[in-house]
């Protein structure tokens, strides 16, 4: 490995992102995908000998660097000793969304979380995150006040990024009436809802709309809903972070389908 230059300040290369971190790496790598470039901690040969040699072998350019120049690369992040540069990652677009639920099987209701105005970034990632280790099928987002597919949602996600479809729509109150239209059900948690999330039914194609926090969703995207429901809080604390009230939402959906399978 050859060291790079670092002359200048520590800048991604054009067209690519970044994925930091040896798990995030390894499991783009596990998914068949190849990093262009390499950038490793020097000194940290040893540790990461194996997934650097698994880098190289799907013909990465390896380079090493100084660990402040990958500190400031990756803005303090826990990087591990290792930055891979690949292809950015681009949300579907909503007529793949119509496509793939006009062909759904029968058998298995769609499970969708949609999420209204989430523009952090740990957050969104979290969310995929939690969308994956529950089976859902999609994440819906809008193009405009939306957190973008970027280097620390990948790496928040721990793969999910990768495998989770997210589609990205112009008009999302459109697309919850045309979701209805294609008989997906729509619940949107709000805090004054009058129903607990465990009390309705999510056995059947399944919509969950998670507002941004603090604000919660927008008017037209709760009117859109065909139920409303909130989650039970016990304690002091009013609301939940977005992510944990997502997975919370999502698992209770899992808990039925299989109670009712």
């Amino acid at each position: 490995m050859k060291p790079a230059s670092s002359r200048r300040g520590p800048k991604t290369p054009d067209g690519l992102d970044q994925v930091y971190g040896v798990h995030a790496l390894q499991s783009l790598m596990d998914r068949g995908e190849s990093p262009r470039e390499l950038w490793v901690q020097q000194g940290a040969g040893n540790r990461l000998k194996e997934v650097v040699a698994q880098a190289q072998a799907r013909g990465a350019r390896v380079k090493e660097q100084p660990r402040d120049m990958l500190d400031q690369l990756t803005q303090g992040a826990a990087h591990q000793g290792v930055v891979a540069f690949c292809p950015p990652l681009t949300p579907e677009g909503e007529e793949s969304l119509w496509l793939k639920l006009s062909a759904w099987p029968s058998s298995t209701p769609p499970l969708l979380l949609i999420l209204d105005g989430v523009t952090d970034v740990h957050n969104f990632g979290a969310c995929l995150r939690s969308a994956d280790a529950a089976g859902a099928h999609g994440v819906i987002v809008a193009k405009d006040k939306a957190a973008p597919l970027n280097a620390t949602v990948r790496k928040v996600a721990c793969g999910a990024a990768e495998v989770v479809p997210v589609y990205q729509v112009t008009n999302l109150a459109r697309t919850l009436a045309k979701l209805k239209d294609a008989g997906v059900w729509i619940t949107g948690t709000a805090g004054e809802a009058e129903r607990s999330v465990f009390a309705i039914d999510m056995t059947g194609p399944t919509a969950l709309v998670m507002g941004a926090e603090g604000k919660g969703m927008r008017r037209l995207t709760r009117e859109a809903c065909d139920n409303l429901a909130k989650l039970p809080m016990a304690g002091e604390v009013s609301s939940l972070n977005v992510s944990v009230a997502a997975g919370i939402c999502l698992f209770e959906a899992v808990r039925q389908r299989q109670l009712a399978s």
